[in-house]
């Protein structure tokens, strides 16, 4: 399992996963939106959705789990 978190705080923008997805390594999970700047989350390896902690339009602090990955 591995804990995928905020890099930064800011707003969530548009969620670009969904629980049950695969996923690659570098494939973007969401975007997050800070000071007017879009910045992807990318996952670190691949694996299977297991878990989104957020929604849409909601705020994030760095350090936040934001989806948790099943490896």
């Amino acid at each position: 399992m591995t804990k995928v978190v905020a890099h930064i705080t800011g707003t969530v923008w548009k969620i670009q996963c969904s629980i049950g997805q695969t996923v690659a390594e570098g494939d973007v999970l969401l975007i997050l939106e800070s000071m007017k700047m879009e910045m992807p989350l990318e996952s670190p390896e691949a694996g299977i959705i297991e878990s989104i902690h957020c929604s849409e339009s909601q705020p994030v602090n760095e350090g936040d789990v934001l989806v948790v990955l099943k490896t």
